[in-house]
């Protein structure tokens, strides 16, 4: 006898693969080996389900020579049937799903898979073999399915899944009739079931992980935990949910996990049952609820790998010092890497001990500058490993008063964490326990939890984009190393600001990271290895840049950083404001995950512009532009103590010694802006224009030109016309509009304006002055007029000068010029009049001049107009002529 049963507790992933599997068996009878969740019961009582089933009483075990096992490997979950596992002679077939794990029954036929259900496994087999479904087993299989990955939304839900379903709808599968069964409504015994689990919930923190239990005692069985659980997990936003429920001598474990680090597969185990790392259950006998809460917290505490370890939050690489140093060589590192601690390396390169700032400034006090630094290291210290969990972390910070944990792993240092790392890590992880509640009924509760933004980056970008970032994370994870992308792309994610400038940053090799990348994309490389960086250009064109993570330091004011390879945080260090230190891991494993070290979310939503530090304007002073034009952008404010800090480095002329070509590009990036009048407004308030040009004052004549220009430049663009107007070009010109052309030049020659603009510039400057004075002189001026006078100057001469003339007829005539004129062109080309008759030589261009003046003044249109037009006014050039008149000779 063929047998095809499953486990215990039967859902409809179990019945559906019992029916596919029929039809694989087709001798085969259904058996279930006990109990079944309500909806399935149900459902095979509905008069139009026909499916024969029988129940373990009802057969003879010792008559079974085959067992088929389907949705399970695990003896003790298939009730009389694990009594015949391991007869002689028995064969036994297994389809499941579920992950392998010790103790698994053995087949001589094993077909297992990591699907998202078991009817995913059947529906490729039947698919593979042609064998037909009828409407009826489709609605039953795609159910299976749906039930199993939440219809398709659970993260174990595979391409595969997705697949099946879309045959078996092919195949006639009822959505309708699917979505009555998986939603239909509680009973009141579930419901009052619900609500006592609900009231008995206890939260423990266990390893850095929330872990909430529900229990309940009840006098009668009530089917459907499982529904129950799911309605918790989502009322409560529940990462990790286990829900015991006790009747008679029985207690019931429904387990869910939404975290990588707690495997509740592996927990139910520990009570005979189990199913996957996500969700999983177990039925455990002769024991009372409180003895299974308290062996249940027991393992938790055992088996829970903590949430956050030292991997996650910590720096590398690490800064190190050598022990030879000299205490002053040691204070020249302090300064550099700006730090509170260093690592001490002997010439082996093994850790041997710290060394404080404040260590190294006592020692200089005491004239021990000459002194080597391992005579006055810490050679007493703790460290940690990567895997060790944040509690351990602040154990040895608080007990040891250590404020600096080197971590190691096989003996070499590959991090460190500092206090701020481990506060500010506590602090992110208490955030979300404490306000995971209320997101789920805050109208922002849309959004994912801010330190997640899987949700955001799918919500916002064009798949294509999201596409190259999942791609940059796989690269990385092909590699080994770390990527993030950085600075204004996840400052204007958050904004919800179109910005797709991909900066990646690698803690690790960018420079190869690059090249991978690019061979996986089919695409060109160009590298820059002074400094680690590198732009990776796709097949169409499209641009991302990589940078290998990095410490700058300057060695004096005003100066071009140095460059030296470091950490992720240190890298973000060096950046200019805290709204542009933002992060976004793209790994897959943490894909989406924000990391903010210096607090850029709250300056964010408090809309302020923040430097990190205080030298910040000295070591970099066009960061004063920056700091003016995020400002205005935004609408956002910059700092009280920023603003302090910009005011005093202005006072200090230090924008005198930065080189002109620098002073030029944060200039035009300003003007380049939606609208620049507010940060030149901003500029001249702050007294920074004087460091452009010191006779530029922003009054009402420059509030007015910058508005037309705006205007006009809006104009042109609707028109989308050929060529681009370089609209900051314009704006120069009209900062600058009230200085004389020798003062002009003189600025332009400060600012080191390249020869690419310049020649551009100076024209721009000078001859829109010509153009409105000769269109004005011009009376009722016919459309060849208009056009020869314009058609030699530049597409910005003629919008500046349509800009700054207050006539409007000077308006019209350049707009009836670039929107219609310029483009005019004749039919009849040099090749068509000699086709004519007409010699090729100066008269050509007569020819073809006249033509094309008779085209604008509407004489002629077609191209036999233009033909005819020609014959009448050049009747005497065609070579037919000439020689009739030499032969008349």
């Amino acid at each position: 006898m063929q047998v095809i049963t499953t486990h215990i507790n039967s859902d409809f992933d179990s019945l559906a693969s019992m029916v596919a599997a029929q039809k694989l068996y087709p001798e085969a009878k259904l058996v279930f080996p006990g109990s079944m969740e309500m909806n399935v019961r149900l459902f095979l009582k509905m008069p139009v389900v026909q499916i024969p089933h029988l129940k373990t009483r009802d057969i003879r075990l010792e008559e079974i020579d085959l067992l088929i096992l389907v949705d399970t490997r695990l003896a003790d979950r298939i009730g009389e049937f694990a009594k015949i596992v391991g007869r002689p002679g028995l064969k036994i077939h297994i389809y499941d799903h579920h992950p392998s794990q010790e103790g698994d029954i053995r087949g001589e036929v094993e077909v297992v898979k990591a699907y998202g259900s078991t009817t995913t496994i059947f529906v490729d087999i039947l698919r593979q073999q042609g064998i037909r479904l009828s409407p009826q087993e489709a609605t039953l299989l795609a159910l299976g399915i749906y039930e199993d990955t939440g219809f398709l939304t659970f993260a174990s839900t595979t391409e595969e899944d997705i697949l099946a379903v879309a045959y078996l709808r092919s195949c006639g599968a009822d959505l309708t009739v699917i979505s009555d069964l998986i939603d239909r409504d509680l009973t009141q015994e579930q419901i009052s079931l619900l609500n006592t689990l609900l009231q008995s919930i206890e939260r423990y923190l266990i390893s850095g992980t929330e872990v909430v239990i529900a229990s309940a005692s009840i006098e009668h069985y009530v089917g459907d935990i499982a529904i129950l659980a799911h309605k918790i997990r989502d009322l409560e936003n529940v990462d990790v949910l286990f829900v015991l429920v006790q009747t008679d001598n029985r207690v019931y474990m429904v387990a869910r996990s939404r975290i990588a680090g707690v495997d509740v597969g592996d927990l139910t185990r520990a009570f005979g049952g189990g199913g996957h790392h996500y969700a999983a259950s177990a039925t455990i006998r002769d024991q009372t609820l409180v003895q299974v809460k308290e062996t249940l917290i027991g393992l938790l505490h055992q088996r829970v790998r903590p949430a956050i370890v030292a991997r996650d939050i910590m720096s590398s690489p690490v800064k190190t010092v050598s022990e030879t140093m000299t205490i002053q060589q040691g204070r020249q590192a302090f300064d550099r890497y700006n730090v509170g601690t260093l690592p001490v390396l002997n010439q082996a390169g093994d850790l041997v001990g710290l060394i404080s700032d404040q260590t190294i400034n006592k020692a200089i006090r005491h004239g021990m500058e000459k002194s080597m630094i391992r005579e006055f290291m810490q050679t007493d210290f703790l460290t940690a490993c990567e895997e060790t969990g944040i509690d351990q972390i602040r154990e040895y910070m608080i007990e040891g008063n250590q404020r600096f944990i080197p971590v190691m792993q096989h003996g070499h240092l590959v991090g460190a964490i500092t206090k701020s790392d481990l506060l500010r890590a506590m602090h992110d992880h208490l955030l979300h326990l404490t306000t995971i509640n209320h997101q789920l009924h805050s109208p922002a509760s849309e959004h994912p939890h801010p330190r997640n933004l899987s949700r955001l980056l799918r919500e916002q970008l064009p798949q294509r984009i999201l596409s190259i970032l999942q791609t940059a994370g796989q690269a990385a994870d092909e590699l080994g190393v770390s990527a993030y992308v950085v600075g204004g792309f996840v400052r204007d994610l958050l904004l919800r600001v179109s910005n797709f400038d991909i900066d990646l940053v690698i803690e690790g090799n960018g420079i190869l990271f690059a090249e991978y990348l690019a061979n996986m994309v089919h695409g060109r490389l160009r590298a820059h290895q002074r400094f680690g960086t590198a732009v990776v250009i796709f097949p169409d064109g499209f641009k991302i840049d990589v940078a290998t993570a990095r410490i700058e330091y300057y060695e004096r004011p005003v100066a071009l950083p140095n460059v030296e390879l470091s950490s992720l945080k240190h890298d973000l260090y060096r950046r200019d404001f805290t709204i542009n230190t933002l992060a976004i891991q793209l790994n897959r494993e943490k894909f989406g995950y924000l990391i903010d070290f210096f607090g850029g979310q709250k300056d964010l939503k408090e809309k302020k512009i923040q430097v990190l530090h205080s030298l910040s304007f000295i070591e970099d002073p066009t960061r004063i532009f920056r700091a003016i034009r995020f400002e205005q952008r935004y609408g956002f404010k910059i700092g009280k103590n920023t603003l302090g800090l910009l005011t005093s480095t202005i006072k200090r002329d230090l924008l005198t010694r930065l080189k002109g070509y620098r002073l030029f590009t944060e200039l035009c990036l300003i003007l380049q802006e939606e609208e620049p009048i507010r940060a030149v407004i901003r500029m001249e308030e702050l007294n920074v224009l004087k460091f452009i040009h010191p006779q530029i004052r922003v009054d009402e004549h420059i509030r007015r030109l910058f508005n037309e220009i705006k205007r006009v430049s809006d104009w042109y663009q609707l028109l989308y016309l050929e060529p681009a107007v370089k609209t900051w070009l314009l704006y120069f010109v009209g900062l600058a509009d009230q200085l004389t052309v020798a003062e002009f030049t003189d600025m332009c020659r400060k600012l080191e304006v390249s020869q690419k603009y310049y020649p551009l510039i100076l024209r721009v400057k000078i001859k829109h002055q010509s153009v409105v004075r000769n269109l004005l002189a011009l009376s009722q001026p016919k459309p060849s007029q208009i056009y020869q006078l314009l058609s030699p100057f530049s597409l910005e001469v003629l919008l500046y000068a349509m800009a700054k003339s207050p006539a409007e007829e000077v308006k019209k005539m350049i707009s009836l010029y670039l929107r219609s004129l310029r483009s005019t062109k004749v039919s009849l080309t040099g090749r068509d009049l000699q086709s004519l008759g007409y010699q090729p030589g100066p008269t050509f261009k007569k020819i073809l001049d006249n033509l094309l003046q008779a085209k604008l003044d509407g004489e002629v249109k077609t191209r036999q107009d233009e033909i005819a037009y020609v014959k009448q006014c050049f009747p005497d050039q065609t070579s037919d002529n000439k020689t009739g008149h030499k032969a008349g000779s």
